[in-house]
């Protein structure tokens, strides 16, 4: 099993683009039980993928709560990136 920050990462290769709540639905079978699956942590951790360069930010909305979803992707050389670190 990878880390779920890595899992996080990994996800973004694999789809169009995701929000957080994608991530946190598509991972919680494997990392369900992990603390670190909420929300807050998840979201802290695509920023923190945004700010090194490996995401970018695609669009916005509002789920039917009210709450801003944003959603991103892995471009092209950012998912390379994480491929050639982060194996499946």
């Amino acid at each position: 099993m990878k880390p779920l920050n890595y899992a996080i990462l990994k996800y973004f290769t694999k789809v169009k683009e995701a929000c957080a709540d994608d991530v946190i639905n598509a991972l919680k079978g494997e990392y369900g039980s992990f603390k670190a699956l909420k929300k807050p942590a998840v979201i802290e951790a695509i920023m923190t993928a945004e700010a090194n360069g490996l995401l970018e930010e695609t669009r916005f909305d509002v789920d039917s709560k009210g709450e801003l979803r944003v959603y991103y992707r892995a471009h092209e050389e950012g998912a390379a990136t994480i491929n050639s670190y982060i194996p499946d």
